[in-house]
């Protein structure tokens, strides 16, 4: 089974990227889990959701302990929260930010690293507004090319069909966060 943990910020788009992420898995026939865990439930609170995905029926219904992906939608989370926990050895840590990982190596002791510039590429696709971008469907394409969940192919499917809103702008970003993503490998 693949896990996948997403932190972000109430506004941000995480349960939503939970749910793409799980709609594209299961055009793939695979079957999928997708829920979010709340805190305080306002806009810009934590936020914590997540993707199980597996070719055989998943029959765990608690929440990821032992991520093989975390992803995160905002790095001022990695002052608040350990987002490393429980992760796989092996496992990835894609962040939103502009820097190269790397430079993230202080902060993210374990693991493989990614990032991509989510919010660029949302506010350059007119997703959210300048201050307050929804970078989900960015970081889903970065996702995908740090992973092999689903395809990129697939990925726009669902984009295209769950969006709720700019579903072609929102397509763009996602292929074009797939081609902009910086890897670093442990």
């Amino acid at each position: 089974m693949i896990e996948i943990r997403f932190h972000g910020r109430g506004g941000q788009g995480a349960v939503v990227a939970s749910k793409i992420l799980a709609d594209a898995a299961a055009r793939e026939n695979k079957d999928v889990q997708a829920f979010p865990f709340f805190g305080v439930e306002r806009r810009g609170a934590p936020v914590t959701a997540f993707t199980k995905i597996d070719t055989k029926p998943i029959r765990n219904k608690a929440q990821i302990y032992e991520p093989d992906y975390v992803v995160v939608l905002d790095i001022s989370l990695l002052d608040l929260v350990d987002v490393t926990a429980g992760l796989k050895e092996g496992g990835w840590v894609l962040l939103n930010s502009h820097k190269k990982p790397e430079e993230f190596r202080d902060k993210i002791k374990k693991g493989n690293l990614a990032t991509v510039d989510a919010t660029e590429i949302a506010v350059r696709n007119r997703l959210g507004s300048k201050t307050s971008p929804i970078v989900n469907t960015s970081i889903l394409g970065a996702l995908v090319r740090i992973s092999d969940v689903v395809s990129i192919g697939t990925l726009v499917e669902s984009v295209l069909v769950k969006s709720p809103v700019k579903k072609d702008e929102n397509a763009k970003a996602a292929k074009e966060a797939y081609d902009e993503t910086t890897i670093l490998e442990e």
